[in-house]
């Protein structure tokens, strides 16, 4: 038996342990921290658009020496997360990190469940926090603890920033090139006439074969996504994604009735019970889930099975994710059948990240997981403490709170 394996048995063993009442690994002490991470493109959508990403790293600490990586995007903004985390660290503090389902329930006692959204990123960074502790104490890549792997990538599309169509062809004849197979636009535009073009550009420079999907951010009347998504239709659409308003589910399954073009629930499906209401009122054909919205890595598998038991395809959301948060949801995707297709990241936008060796790689559009123990990902200080800085200097610059503008992409 190797030295892991009875590190690895004697960490499951005392789990058993610590249910008789003896002690096994405890948590001591969260560290947190907001960075800013730009883009090399602006994000434009139709409510706003912003130049980079914020998120705020944690590093949960325990008596043994393990140290776990979590991350929350800044979602509605890094206060709020900060605010968050100092409200629930104390039911994590003196916890078993393996008890992750319990500490879970110890936050949701506060009445955190009634704010999903609102607290959702700061329990999620916790709960992957503990679950690359797990990880590190029995020496095992995340996607063993998650059941084993289905496949040994994952999936991610190909973001294409709203900009002049010529130049938005450009941007996907590269992303075609580099292997993607699936390709993510931002529609909603004041006029039908740019959505269309910037549509048939992307279209053109992906060719046939390769799949498209539409995103409204719920911009568009009932009556103005119908005719948005006929006039559309002709550039084979995978899913529209959220075309109406996110508060009006019975007008999504009209409209979802009346177009050839699947429809794809997001805003309306940030948590397993969202996910339910749109499957029951028949809204969409497709619902997206987020770990980090819903509070944790064991919901998003928890949203997959929904999807699955309702015959409808899950696909993972994303409000723009560093390397720690993309590769501890890769890992449950890659352990958890229900995510036929492309997942949403933001690794095309970013210019850089917190990671050693910078930019998570997508060869092919497929992200590899990492075979080390835990998520698998070890942070860079001098990055770290480069995009530290950046927020404190300059953070509400790269926040959701900037308004539409910017300087458009060259042509």
């Amino acid at each position: 038996m190797t030295v892991a394996t009875q590190q690895s048995r004697a960490a499951w063993g005392g789990v058993a342990r610590d249910a008789l009442g003896e002690g096994v690994l405890r948590i001591i002490g969260i560290r947190s921290i907001p960075v800013a991470v730009p883009f090399d493109t602006t994000e434009r959508w139709a409510a706003g658009s912003r130049r980079g990403l914020v998120s705020v790293l944690i590093e949960i600490d325990t008596d043994e020496g393990i140290t776990g990586l979590g991350e929350a995007p800044a979602y509605p903004s890094a206060e709020i997360v900060l605010a968050a985390l100092r409200w629930v660290e104390r039911f994590a503090i003196g916890e078993d990190p393996f008890r992750t389902e319990r500490i879970a329930r110890l936050i949701d006692v506060t009445g955190t469940s009634n704010h999903a959204s609102t607290t959702g990123p700061a329990t999620a960074a916790i709960d992957m926090a503990c679950w690359d502790i797990v990880g590190k104490a029995c020496d095992q890549p995340l996607v063993n603890l998650f059941g084993g792997p289905l496949r040994e990538e994952v999936e991610y599309l190909h973001y294409v920033p709203a900009g002049p169509p010529e130049w938005m062809r450009e941007q996907a004849v590269r992303g075609a090139a580099a292997g993607f197979e699936s390709f993510y636009v931002k529609v909603g535009a004041a006029d039908q006439a740019t959505d269309v073009a910037r549509v048939a550009a992307v279209r053109d420079g992906i060719g046939a074969g390769a799949a498209l999907r539409i995103d409204a951010d719920g911009a568009w009347s009932p009556a103005a996504a119908l005719r948005a998504l006929r006039a559309l239709e002709p550039y084979d659409i995978e899913f529209a994604e959220q075309p109406v308003s996110d508060q009006n589910l019975p007008e999504m399954a009209r409209l979802r009735a009346r177009t050839g073009v699947p429809l794809l629930a997001d805003a309306a499906s940030r948590t397993r019970h969202d996910q339910l209401d749109v499957i029951r009122q028949g809204a969409a054909d497709a619902i997206s889930a987020d770990n980090v919205l819903d509070g944790g890595l064991l919901n998003l598998k928890r949203s997959a099975g929904i999807g699955e038991a309702a015959g409808i395809p899950v696909v993972k959301q994303s409000l723009g994710e560093l390397g720690v948060a993309t590769c501890a949801a890769a890992h449950l995707i890659a352990a958890t059948p229900g995510f036929p297709c492309a997942n949403q990241s933001y690794g095309r936008l970013l210019a850089d990240d917190v990671v050693e060796d910078g930019p998570l790689r997508y060869p092919g559009g497929r992200l590899r997981l990492p075979d080390r123990p835990g998520i698998g990902v070890r942070l860079d200080r001098d990055r770290l403490a480069r995009y530290a800085e950046l927020y404190q200097v300059a953070g509400h610059e790269y926040g959701f709170a900037e308004p539409p503008g910017g300087t458009e992409p060259p042509a």
